[in-house]
C-alpha cells in the first residue's frame, strides 16, 4: 500500500516550471527522505501534497485520497512540521499544544508531548522567550498530536543542537515503528542517511534518482577507500604500490605507515586483497569507507545551474 502517489505532476508559476511531470511513490510505513538543492521544488511538492497549492497538471493521492478533493480529511490524519512556521509569542507552549489537540479532536496530554520532545520545563512559558531549538521541538510536538498516519517534516532539525537532532531522529524511528509514514525533507544529508529507508533526489523539478542509499551508491559505482593493515615484518611494503596501481578499477594507492590505502571500485577489492597477499605482505586487518550521502547527492545533482 502507498501513502503518497504523484503521477505526472507539473506545477508552473507563470513562466517558471517548479515541477515537471513528477512521478513519486512513498510506501506506507516507510521513512522517505526527499532531497534536492535550493529551488529544486521540494517545498512546492509538500505544498501540493497538503493542498496549499494545486498542480497545473497531474494527479496526487495521499493516504488513498485525492489531495484536492479530500484535503481536510487528509490533514486530519497528517502531522506537519513546516519549515519557517510562526507561533504566537504571547501564548505558552501548553496553549499551542492544546490548540493543536482541539483542532485534531484528539485527547493527547500536553505534558506527555512536551516530555517526549524534550521541553517539559518550558511548557508553561510564553513561546516568545523560546530558543530556535525549543520552537522546533514544540512544532514537532504539535505534529505528533493524534498519532498521525502520515508525518510531513520539512527541515525538522533546523535550530536543533546535536542532542536535539538525535532525539528528533529517535522520534522519527518510533513513529515509523508504530506504522506511520514519514516524508522527511532536509538539506542536512547526515540526518537523512541516519533514518531514511529510501530517498528521492529532486533536481530542477524532476526526480533524478529514487532508491535506498546503498542502491544509489551501487548505481553510481562510486569508489571506496580500502585500507589494509599490513604485518610490518612480512616484507618490503614499498614494493606493493606499483602492482596494486596496475590493477583495473584502482584509482590511487598510497602507503601510510604500515597501511596500504587504496581508492578503487567496489568490485576491485578482492583482486587488491589477493595482490597484496601474493606480492609481499600478510593483511592483519582491513576497513572500508564508502561514499557518503553527500557524495551521492553531489553526483546526482551535478549539473550546470543545479
Amino acid at each position: 500500500m502507498t501513502a503518497i502517489e504523484l503521477h505526472g505532476v507539473t506545477k508552473r508559476f507563470g513562466d517558471t516550471v517548479a515541477l515537471s511531470d513528477l512521478d513519486l511513490s512513498v510506501r506506507s510505513g516507510e521513512i522517505y527522505g526527499f532531497l534536492g538543492p535550493n529551488g529544486a521544488g521540494k517545498t512546492t511538492t509538500i505544498d501540493l501534497l497538503l493542498d496549499f497549492a494545486r498542480p497545473t497538471a497531474g494527479e496526487i493521492t495521499v493516504l488513498g485520497m485525492d489531495s484536492g478533493e479530500k484535503s481536510v480529511a487528509i490533514r486530519e490524519r497528517t502531522g506537519v512540521l513546516p519549515e519557517g512556521f510562526d507561533l504566537y509569542d504571547r501564548l505558552t507552549g501548553r496553549q499551542h499544544l492544546e490548540f493543536s489537540i482541539e483542532s485534531k479532536g484528539a485527547d493527547d496530554d500536553p505534558d506527555e508531548l512536551a516530555e517526549r520532545v524534550g521541553i517539559p520545563d518550558a511548557l508553561d512559558r510564553k513561546v516568545g522567550g523560546y530558543s530556535k531549538g525549543m520552537i522546533q521541538r514544540l512544532g514537532l510536538a504539535s505534529a505528533l498530536v493524534g498519532d498521525p498516519e502520515l508525518l510531513v517534516l520539512d527541515e525538522p532539525s533546523t535550530g536543533l543542537d546535536p542532542n536535539g537532532a538525535r532525539e528528533m531522529r529517535d522520534i522519527v524511528r518510533e513513529e515509523a515503528g508504530r506504522g506511520a509514514t514519514v516524508f522527511f525533507s532536509s538539506h542536512i544529508l547526515g540526518q537523512v542517511e541516519a533514518v531514511c529507508d529510501r530517498v528521492g533526489i529532486l533536481r530542477g523539478g524532476e526526480l533524478v534518482a529514487e532508491d535506498s542509499i546503498d542502491a544509489l551508491r551501487d548505481a553510481l559505482r562510486t569508489e571506496e577507500t580500502f585500507r589494509l593493515e599490513l604485518d610490518a615484518g612480512e616484507g618490503p611494503e614499498e614494493g606493493l604500490v606499483e602492482p596494486v596501481e596496475a590493477l583495473s578499477g584502482v584509482s590511487t594507492v598510497a602507503m601510510e605507515n604500515s597501511s596500504l590505502v587504496v581508492t578503487c571500485a567496489s568490485d576491485a577489492k578482492p583482486e587488491v586483497f589477493r595482490t597484496v597477499e601474493r606480492e609481499v605482505a600478510r593483511v592483519e586487518d582491513f576497513s572500508l569507507s564508502e561514499a557518503s550521502l553527500d557524495e551521492v547527492f553531489a553526483a546526482y545533482t551535478a549539473e550546470a545551474g543545479a
